[in-house]
């Protein structure tokens, strides 16, 4: 980010003085500023951003990668081999440390700024008046003087007075308080603190309710929120489960092999004979060969591309450990309109007493009843359509106005504006929302529009086709509420218009005093087409064992029609209503979401997604919820992965969630599901590989120390530190990397209290594919010893005979370990399908880094200075040849073993399953 610009430009402002003052001071005007005047107060007062305090400094990253478990042991390796008097050992394994330092701070910082970078994708977003027009501009460039829009959801991004208008405001960011409290530009507050002040709204605050217009007199670090964050000294990163279980496996590595070293020193001595001088370069080979250096900057790279690959494909993650948790979601609760739908309404047919019509067509325009609904369109509306301007405002509010405005009403902002006395927000529990709006003769009328269940309860008359007024009869209820039925059993959203002359000139001071004794005019019928990829994204749900559940504020006919024809039913599911929840007990609740009932929560409140998240959570699961109003949050912060919509989402609502979807789109839910597992997936890959090197790096030192010494050492610490640090890593980045395996959206979800290391891995890594390789390095080095005339005993130091022979066997045994090394990579590609289905060259970076092992290896054995340095001779082509076989042995192996275990699974899956004694079906409940 950049800094703010320190000076504090020009003379203090008192934001509470007089407003024609503040306006005076400031050089603005209740109609905004010009682009020229804005761009001009940019580069004067710097960009309207918050300057990072506290943040971990370079330094303190890099003394970390020196002192994490796995480097601690290398230190102790090092500290043993230099008190022994082995310098040489001890300044390599230094060197090691240091490389390995370099590489893991170089990849959390990587990964540090791959989260930073996301910011990029949603950047905050403010409305401000510039050159007369509401402008949608990024937050970055509000300068004082800027008069902000503010609407229900909005985040605050400035320090801003009040010009017109009252909101609710949610101060908990400054004061702590959880409570909104009420901010009007008619409050006037003299020697108060600013914070109390009730005129004033803040930098970091959120919009609950209503709507206003303010003009800004601090940005960035001149806020109030600007001044609390230069106090913060400092900001601590989360460690996310998955690193910290793998730390925890790191402690105990590293305590396994230091109780290993010290155990084998005196066995080695004492059981072995061996000297105290090779006793010492034992444990230390031991400490050594335990160490998977690069496991810890491979898992956090292996994150931070997964974060970066969600947002390409329009997931954006907030944060590292997200993407683990995404590979175990097992209930996805999503809303229905434009997650599941492409969110673009129309309104098809309008249902008054004179009949069904089409806003479209030109027959019926002159019907006065239509007439009225338009009006009651246009009037209870809040958004915006000119042809100058984008369209801004919720769909459904757009597609009334563009259905009014088909039907001859005029539907401009400004004449709207001008006779609305009283507005009364949609409320998410009342289901409704509505105005009160004078006539150019100043009489007043209340507009109302809702669900028809909320609406019609409170019309005590319709309006008739003659014009006139009838009462609302209940025959004539019942026909309306069929009707309702009708269409919603047709997937159609259905929304009731109403109104109320009123007898005074005073507008109503309540809600319940304004919507009572309306008289209906009638209905309209919504259109809201689902998207074409949801259905294919939904299969993908039910084959990975993942239950899709519909909480919606809609109908529940129309949700239940969506949902089958998307495929999220495929039966008859049970439509839970608003009020059927309140009326359940806990117990009833964890009853229907056990069972295996295909369910639809219809005219849900935002409490009731956060009640169904909870008792989700409490069984076990992993919880998805999507959401995009203010009151949302709470779901979003208590479900495991919080989804907000990007698009249509609020301010609130994408602050509090974990993940958001830049193109609101249910399907981009499903791959963020498939590329988190996929992501999980290559973690276990490359730790398979990473271990699989334990057992032929410890081997070596196990037969010099059985063998009393008989045995040359086959591998010397020097060469050992080589293969751990120069051939190991590339391919290890490189499997992080590796595509979905096929079927991976047919596995159940993994549980929640899964580790990433299970034993069967380790027992791979170690006991299958680590004992052939560590065979295959033995066989290399007796044969190349043998071919030379050794026989068990003979001496093979410096100055003997056999000494270069040694140095080739030990030569041999660093390569057959290089070769047994590729045949792992590509044996760790898959864990249960064959390498052919994914592709045996289909990894091109695993390719690459195969190929950068086999030329490190040639500059190790072939380059004068490396074997003066690591004790290599120059491998003859018929010892090349001998280790050609290797990568297809280990592979190979692994590839048998692999197909017995699908034959296994076929076999079991096969098998017919026998219904207990006496097991019934569960009933669905209803």
């Amino acid at each position: 980010m950049t800094d703010l610009v320190e000076a504090e430009p020009g003379p203090r402002i008192d934001p509470t003085e007089r407003i024609e003052l503040l306006l005076r001071d400031l050089r603005g005007s209740r109609g905004g500023l010009t682009t020229r005047e804005a761009e001009r107060r940019r580069i004067h007062h710097g960009p309207n951003t918050l300057r990072r305090r506290g943040r971990r400094t370079w330094r303190r990253d890099l003394a970390r990668q020196f002192t994490h478990p796995l480097a601690l042991l290398l230190w102790a390796a090092a500290g043993l081999a230099g008190a022994v008097g082995i310098v040489p050992v001890a300044v390599a394994i230094v060197v090691v440390i240091m490389i390995n330092a370099a590489f893991a701070f170089a990849q959390e910082r990587h990964a540090e700024q791959a989260v930073e970078a996301l910011a990029a994708y949603l950047p905050m977003r403010a409305r401000v008046v510039r050159d007369g027009a509401i402008t949608d501009i990024e937050a970055t460039g509000v300068v004082p003087g800027d008069v902000l829009v503010i609407a229900e959801g909005d985040r605050i991004c400035a320090d801003a007075r009040l010009l017109d208008g009252g909101i609710e405001v949610d101060l908990s960011e400054l004061t702590g308080e959880s409570m909104p409290v009420y901010r009007s530009a008619d409050a006037v507050d003299v020697g108060v603190p600013l914070a109390q002040a009730r005129e004033l709204v803040f930098s970091g605050t959120s919009c609950t309710e209503g709507e206003a217009r303010a003009i800004v007199f601090a940005t960035g670090m001149h806020t109030e929120l600007g001044r609390i964050a230069a106090l913060s000294e400092r900001v601590e990163r989360d460690e996310s489960p998955l690193e910290h279980q793998v730390r925890r496996v790191a402690w105990l590595i590293a305590l396994i092999s230091v109780l290993l070293a010290a155990a084998f020193i005196p066995l080695a001595m004492l059981g072995a004979g061996l000297s105290p001088i090779n006793s010492v370069v034992f444990a230390v080979g031991l400490l050594v060969g335990n160490v998977p250096e690069g496991l810890l900057p491979v898992i956090t790279l292996a994150l931070a591309i997964g974060v970066r690959e969600l947002a390409r494909r329009g997931a954006v993650v907030k944060r590292l450990s997200a993407v683990e948790t995404l590979g175990s979601t097992d209930v996805i609760c999503t809303d229905k309109t434009g997650t599941l739908t492409e969110n673009r309404m129309r309104v098809v047919t309008i249902d008054t007493a004179t009949g069904a019509h089409d806003p479209g067509a030109t027959a019926g325009k002159d019907d006065p009843t239509l007439a009225r609904v338009a009006a009651a369109m246009a009037a209870c509306n809040n958004a915006r359509l000119a042809d100058a301007e984008p369209a801004v405002g919720d769909p459904t509010e757009l597609a009334l106005l563009v259905a009014a405005s088909a039907l001859g009403q005029h539907v401009g902002t400004d004449e709207r504006e001008r006779f609305r006395q009283r507005l009364f927000h949609f409320d998410p529990v009342r289901k409704r929302m509505s105005t009160v709006d004078a006539d150019r003769t100043g009489r007043l009328r209340v507009h109302a529009k809702g669900a028809p269940e909320a609406l019609l309860p409170l019309c005590t008359a319709e309006f008739g086709s003659d014009g006139g007024i009838r009462p609302l009869s209940p025959h004539r209820r019942a026909q309306v509420a069929e009707l309702v039925d009708a269409r919603a059993e047709q997937g159609l959203r259905m929304l009731a218009v109403a109104e109320r002359d009123l007898t005074g000139r005073t507008a109503p001071g309540n809600r319940e005093e304004a919507e009572r004794d309306l008289m209906l005019l009638g209905l309209i019928a919504m259109e809201d087409p689902p998207r074409a990829e949801v259905a294919e994204a939904v299969r993908l749900c039910h084959g990975a064992g993942i239950r899709v559940i519909v909480i919606t504020g809609d109908h529940g006919l129309t949700a239940a029609a969506v949902a089958g024809q998307i495929g999220i039913t495929r039966g008859t599911p049970v439509v839970v209503t608003g009020a059927e929840l309140d009326r359940m007990s806990e117990a009833d609740l964890d009853e229907l979401l056990a069972g295996p009932t295909e369910l639809v929560f219809a005219r849900s409140s935002p409490e009731a997604k956060l009640r169904i998240a909870d008792a989700l959570r409490a069984a076990g699961h992993v919880v998805a919820m999507t959401g995009d109003g203010v009151n949302d949050s709470p779901a979003l912060r208590r479900a495991d992965i919080g989804v907000a919509m990007g698009r249509s989402g609020t301010d609130v609502a994408r602050e509090a969630a974990t993940m958001v979807l830049v193109d609101d789109n249910f399907a981009t839910i499903t791959a963020a599901i498939q590329a988190g597992r996929r992501v999980y997936d290559n973690i276990r890959k490359f730790i398979c590989y990473i271990f699989a090197h334990t057992t032929p790096e410890v081997t070596p030192l196990l037969v010099f120390a059985l063998s009393g010494g008989a045995v040359p050492l086959p591998l010397t610490v020097m060469q050992l530190l080589a293969f751990d640090v120069g051939t190991e890593t590339l391919p290890a980045l490189a499997l992080g990397r590796e595509a979905a395996e096929p079927g991976l959206m047919r596995r159940p979800p993994r549980k929640r209290s899964e580790s990433v290391i299970r034993t069967p891995m380790l027992l791979r890594a170690w006991l299958f594919l680590g004992v052939i390789a560590a065979i295959l390095a033995m066989t290399g080095f007796f044969f190349v010893l043998i071919q030379g005339g050794w026989h068990l005993g003979d001496p093979t130091g410096p100055g003997t005979p056999l000494h270069h022979t040694y140095q080739q066997a030990t030569t041999m045994t660093f390569f057959g370990m290089v070769a047994g090394q590729i045949g792992t990579a590509f044996a760790a590609r898959t864990d249960r399908a064959s390498l052919r289905s994914i592709g045996v060259l289909s990894n091109r970076l695993l390719l690459w880094g195969i190929a950068f092992e086999l030329a490190l290896a040639g500059v190790i054995i072939y380059v004068p200075a490396m074997q003066s340095l690591l004790g290599t001779a120059a491998l003859t082509p018929a010892m090349l040849a001998f280790t050609l076989p290797y990568p297809f042995i280990v592979w190979g192996a692994d590839e048998l073993r692999r197909w017995l275990l699908r034959r296994h699974e076929g076999h079991t899956r096969a098998s017919p399953q026998r219904p207990r004694l006496g097991e019934r079906p569960r009933r669905r409940r209803r």
